[in-house]
């Protein structure tokens, strides 16, 4: 194959604006520890030659040079060399999924654009090109944010006068062939984000989301990885779709070797039907790149973290009501609730569901958000009131998107519940769902939740959504309504925002069933999942970082025996656990001994005193080479400090374990080790550590790395937690 003649551009070299390019161009991008070329060319879909490492200052003959040695040869398919663009076309000899798929009438099935046009405005790239012959335009916008994330989407417009049936639209980003194992994460409710490895073979690792929601079995972010990676070794490459309804994200690999992973929305048949002037945009999709799982999801935090709307007080302590009082909203003892929380510290009290009429069991009531006067006959007023008195914050539970067929709602309009021509879909919860895309329902449901956010200066919204949208099918239109119930709420969200400044509101779905970026756009945390046995939630808090930081992610003290699953834990681990996210409480607290009560007290006022070196540092995961040992933490940007977790979640097979290696600390400082909070109960068949005694010890970045920390005598599902703090030269450990 002969050499390509290339002109050469860099994003500090130049900026266009609205250019044709009459020979293919090259553009490096460069943010994060991120490196990307991409190919610009009048006559294709943008490709990307190469997302990955940060290639460094390169020459335009370098990048010539590199190009080159990167152009596809044949393969024995079509006969010119086969080119993968960000949307796959059949019509360049692309025999994987395509990008684009629909037809009009059976016509216009298998496009071919050209004449592009390409804007560059800083590292944004966007390309607009035509099919003049299915009548399509396609414009395709890619930026490599600061964090070193990339993120891109694709917009597809009928500029026919007949309708374009669109059925996907998806955008793919190539792999290194060194990546040899796929990691995404499966679940259930209670149990989300539950990892899972494989081989990369040739053929399609594909993960469907038709929940209508995100769902508990997400893959959220899907990685690509070399031969053995982990939190902080190996090349990794993932991907996110940053949508609340159907997605799609897959892993592809062709008996060529070339890997790509893909992703958008799954549109059900119909959904998206093109009038002549109509456009779709599918939603953004993230890819993330390190070495190591930690470097990947620094750049998820690091891109929510300097977002405008990114949380920026401290993250107040929280107490939710669930499984304090459940439905028994029996005022006398919420005032005593309230009374002990503002004792021991709390800033934010949330009355949970129950509250609104008919609703004294979960079969009922969804969709009537007017205050029980049964329950509440003076209102939530005698409640809100008495919080502010305390100087408490006041939050309420709405679940806005769903409704009981056993509410006067329902019985009013029965024509605002999705369901297909003719039926109800089956029952969840004894619930459905609301049209939000139906304007009277969304009018409806804005003016009741901005009512009582008024009436009761409420400040924060817990939200909830606890069914999948099963035949989720619109009674206005006939059409499968998913795709506009999705975006509907997302409207819903951001008018509530809008009509009450500085609302806060909490992404709750059966727990932890609704966590991406498209519903952080919107909500200032989520709820990671209903489930907050301590033993279980190690392992959701783990992986729920791979996109999200400590701070938005709801993490609560739970009673001694958890809800969910029967399990009996010491506070020290409940506590310490949870010590490691937005700071709450879930639990009677009226009913706890004083050694508990003065306990959890200290665990809050530990979790006041390090919530900003929490929610503002860098997350890391340790790899130990004992499954039975987790061990994670927080270190400041700074390296000036840092907080670490180590728990024991089962029995060794052998004992002492390898010491806890911390790796991410300045390697040429010295750090005074000691522990904090509470101790937990120690098992007997060593001595404690040096560092857990008082005054702790002195050990510098480099000996935190290669040698690690010796493991305390932990008995099992107990753990413990770790001060480091940075000394000046000279100063002592103590």
């Amino acid at each position: 194959m002969s050499e390509l003649t290339l002109s050469e551009i860099t994003v500090s070299e130049t900026n266009l604006s609205e250019t044709n390019l009459s020979e293919p161009t090259l553009l490096q991008l460069r943010a994060g520890n991120t490196g990307v070329v991409l190919r610009l060319a009048e006559d294709e879909v943008p490709q990307i030659l190469h997302w990955g490492q940060d290639l460094g200052e390169v020459t335009g003959v370098d990048l010539s040079d590199f190009a080159n040695n990167a152009q596809p040869g044949l393969e024995n398919s079509v006969d010119v060399p086969v080119r993968v663009s960000v949307v796959p076309e059949h019509s360049a000899g692309w025999m994987g999924i395509p990008g684009l798929r629909g037809h009009r009438s059976g016509q216009a099935w298998t496009p071919q654009f050209s004449e592009f046009v390409h804007t560059i405005e800083g590292n944004l790239v966007s390309s607009r090109g035509t099919d003049r012959q299915a009548q399509l335009a396609l414009f395709v916008e890619m930026e490599l944010l600061d964090s070193g994330l990339l993120r891109l989407r694709a917009t597809v417009q009928n500029l026919g006068e007949s309708d374009y049936n669109l059925e996907q639209l998806l955008v793919a980003l190539p792999v290194s062939g060194s990546a040899t194992e796929i990691l995404d994460q499966a679940g259930r409710w209670s149990k989300e984000r539950v990892p899972q490895r494989r081989d990369i073979t040739v053929g399609t690792h594909l993960r469907e989301n038709r929940r209508g929601r995100t769902g508990a079995d997400a893959a959220t972010v899907l990685i690509a990885g070399e031969q053995g990676f982990g939190f902080g070794h190996g090349e990794v490459w993932g991907l996110h779709v940053g949508f609340s309804g159907n997605h799609v994200s897959y892993v592809e690999r062709t008996a060529t070797g070339r890997t790509v992973v893909g992703g958008g929305e799954l549109l059900l048949p119909g959904e998206v039907v093109l009038a002549a002037g109509a456009s779709y945009t599918m939603p953004w999709v993230y890819g993330c790149h390190g070495v190591g799982l930690d470097a990947a999801a620094h750049q998820f935090h690091n891109y929510l973290r300097a977002r405008p709307q990114h949380p920026r007080t401290p993250r107040p302590v929280t107490l939710n009501t669930w499984e304090a009082v459940y439905f028994d909203h029996d005022l006398t003892r919420l005032l005593a609730l309230a009374d002990k929380a503002a004792e021991m510290g709390v800033e934010r009290f949330v009355l949970d569901d129950g509250w609104f009429r008919g609703r004294r069991d979960d079969s009922a009531g969804l969709g009537d958000w007017f205050v029980d006067e049964d329950v509440w006959p003076d209102g939530l007023h005698p409640l809100s009131n008495h919080l502010a008195a305390l100087g408490i914050e006041f939050g309420l539970w709405f679940e806005p998107e769903m409704i009981n067929p056993k509410s006067d709602l329902a019985r009013k309009h029965p024509e605002w519940i999705l369901q297909p021509a003719g039926r109800l879909p089956l029952p969840a919860r004894a619930q459905q769902v609301l049209n939000l895309a139906i304007p009277e329902a969304f009018a409806y449901i804005l003016e009741r939740i901005s009512d009582l956010v008024s009436t009761y200066n409420i400040v924060y919204i817990k939200w909830d959504h606890n069914r999948d949208l099963l035949e989720a099918g619109s009674t206005a239109t006939g059409s499968a309504g998913v795709h506009e119930q999705t975006l509907a709420a997302y409207r819903l969200l951001a008018a509530l925002k809008q009509t009450q400044p500085g609302l806060e509101i909490e992404s709750c779905s059966s727990g932890g069933a609704r966590v991406d970026l498209g519903i952080l756009e919107h909500t200032d945390r989520i709820w990671a999942s209903d489930c907050i046995d301590p033993l279980e939630r190690a392992q959701i808090l783990r992986w729920t970082a791979q996109l999200l930081p400590p701070e938005l992610v709801g993490s609560h003290v739970g009673s001694p025996q958890s809800h969910t699953t029967g399990r009996t834990h010491a506070l020290s681990f409940r506590a310490a656990t949870a010590l490691f996210g937005h700071y709450g409480i879930e639990w009677d607290i009226t009913t706890l001994t004083p050694s508990e009560q003065a306990e959890l007290t200290s665990w809050i006022d530990l979790y006041k005193e390090q919530r900003e070196l929490l929610h503002g540092g860098d997350v890391v995961r340790v790899d130990h080479p004992t499954p039975e040992i987790s061990a994670h933490g927080v270190i400041a940007a700074d390296r000036s400090a840092a907080l670490f977790e180590l728990a024991v979640l089962s029995r060794p097979s052998c004992w002492p374990p390898a010491p806890v290696r911390l790796t991410g600390l300045d390697p040429a400082r010295s750090y005074a080790v000691s522990h904090v909070g509470p101790k937990p109960p120690l098992g007997t068949n060593n001595d404690s550590p040096a560092w857990m005694n008082d005054g702790g010890i002195r050990l510098s970045g480099a000996m935190l790395a290669a040698a690690g920390l010796a493991m305390p005598p932990l008995q099992p599902e107990h753990s413990v937690v770790v001060l480091l703090e940075g000394l000046d030269a000279g100063e002592s450990a103590s």
